[in-house]
C-alpha cells in the first residue's frame, strides 16, 4: 500500500474482463435472443369467444402509442445514466465533497503504472449495475410473456375468431385451439405477450434506481424540497407510462402492477445488495468507528458504597484523629 488513500491490486481488472463483463454480455445475448429472435416459443392461452375482458378496440401498432417504445427506451436508459456522470463528476470537481470522496474511496494501484481514480469506480460502477439490471429486467419480462402466454385486452379484435364455426357457436366454451385465430399472426402473436407489462417495468426500475441515487448520493444543503421534487417527478412518470397502457387498451391492469413489482424489487435489490445504497464508501469509515469503541466495556453499572466500607472508613478516621 502506497498511501492512506492507495490500495494495490492486482485482480480487480481480470475480475472485471473476464467475470463481470462475461455476466454482462450473456444477459445482453439472452436479452437479444428474446427481443429479436423466434427461439423461444410464446404459450397457447385458451380463451372464450365473448369474454368481454378481451373484446376491447385494438390501438394500433406499438408505434402509435402516446409513448412509443424508442422514445421510451432512450429515456429510460439515458436519464439515470446521464445523471449519474453529471452528478459523480459535480462531486469530484467541487471542493468539499471531492476531499470526502477521496478520504473515504480509494485509488487502486494495478501494476507499477495503472491507476483506477475513485471517480472512474464510482461511474463504472454505478453505471455497470444499472445497465445490467435494466436487461435483467427485459429478461425477465420477456421470460414471463413467453411462459404465460397472457392475452392483451384487443385479443379477440385481432384474433377474430371463426364465430360461425362449431368452437365459437356456444358462449362459455373455451377455446384451447391456436389456429382458430384468422386475423394477422404477427400481430396475435404480440396481443398473447401482455403479463407482465414491459413499459411498466423497464420504467419502473429505472425511476427507482434513479431515485435512490439521488437521495443516497447528492447533498443539498440549501433546499429540502430539491430532492424530492426530482424523485417524486420521475416516480410519477413511471406511474403515468404504467397508466397509460391501461388507458390504451394495451394492457391489464394486473399486468401494469405485475411490472411495477418486478421492476422495482430488480432496483431494490441492486441498490441495496450490490451498490449498498450508493454509499460502498462509508465501510471504512464504519470500521474506525467501531474500532474507536473496541476498548469500551458493553455495559456499566453505578458504584454502590458498601456499609462495611463505610464504617472501616469512619473507624480509620476515628484513630487518625486519636493519634494526632
Amino acid at each position: 500500500m502506497a498511501s492512506d488513500n492507495t490500495l494495490r491490486s492486482y485482480s480487480i481488472i481480470p475480475c472485471f474482463i473476464f467475470v463481470e463483463m462475461v455476466i454482462v454480455a450473456g444477459t445482453v445475448l439472452m436479452a437479444y435472443y428474446f427481443e429479436c429472435t423466434d427461439t423461444f416459443g410464446v404459450h397457447i392461452q385458451g380463451f372464450f369467444c365473448n369474454d368481454a375482458d378481451l373484446m376491447k378496440p385494438y390501438p394500433g401498432a406499438e408505434e402509435s402509442s402516446f409513448i412509443p417504445p424508442l422514445i421510451l427506451y432512450c429515456v429510460v436508459a439515458a436519464t439515470p445514466t446521464a445523471t449519474i456522470f453529471i452528478g459523480e463528476v459535480s462531486m469530484y470537481i467541487m471542493k468539499s465533497t471531492r476531499e470526502a470522496l477521496l478520504a473515504k474511496e480509494k485509488t487502486i494501484v494495478t501494476g507499477d503504472c495503472c491507476y483506477l481514480n475513485p471517480l472512474i469506480r464510482r461511474i463504472v460502477r454505478f453505471i455497470g449495475v444499472f445497465a445490467f439490471g435494466l436487461f435483467a429486467t427485459d429478461i425477465f419480462v420477456n421470460a414471463g410473456q413467453v411462459v404465460t402466454g397472457n392475452l392483451a385486452p384487443y385479443f379477440l379484435s385481432v384474433c377474430k375468431p371463426n364465430y360461425t364455426g362449431t368452437e365459437c357457436r356456444f358462449n362459455h366454451q373455451f377455446i384451447s385451439n391456436g389456429n382458430i385465430c384468422t386475423g394477422d399472426q404477427g400481430v396475435v402473436e404480440n396481443a398473447r405477450k401482455s403479463f407482465p407489462s414491459k413499459d411498466a417495468s423497464i420504467s419502473v426500475y429505472s425511476a427507482v434506481y434513479l431515485t435512490m441515487y439521488i437521495t443516497s448520493t447528492i447533498k443539498t444543503k440549501s433546499s429540502r424540497l430539491a430532492k424530492p421534487v426530482l424523485c417524486l417527478g420521475t416516480l410519477c412518470a413511471a406511474f403515468l407510462t404504467g397508466l397509460n397502457r391501461v388507458s390504451e387498451y394495451r394492457n391489464h391492469c394486473a399486468d401494469v402492477i405485475a411490472g411495477f413489482i418486478l421492476g422495482s424489487s430488480v432496483a431494490l435489490f441492486l441498490g441495496i445488495c450490490v451498490v449498498h445504497n450508493f454509499k460502498g464508501v462509508h465501510r471504512t469509515a464504519s470500521k474506525q468507528k467501531t474500532e474507536e469503541y473496541r476498548g469500551l466495556p458493553l455495559m456499566t453499572f453505578p458504584r454502590v458504597e458498601s456499609p462495611l466500607e463505610t464504617l472501616s472508613a469512619q473507624n480509620h478516621s476515628t484513630s487518625m484523629t486519636e493519634v494526632t
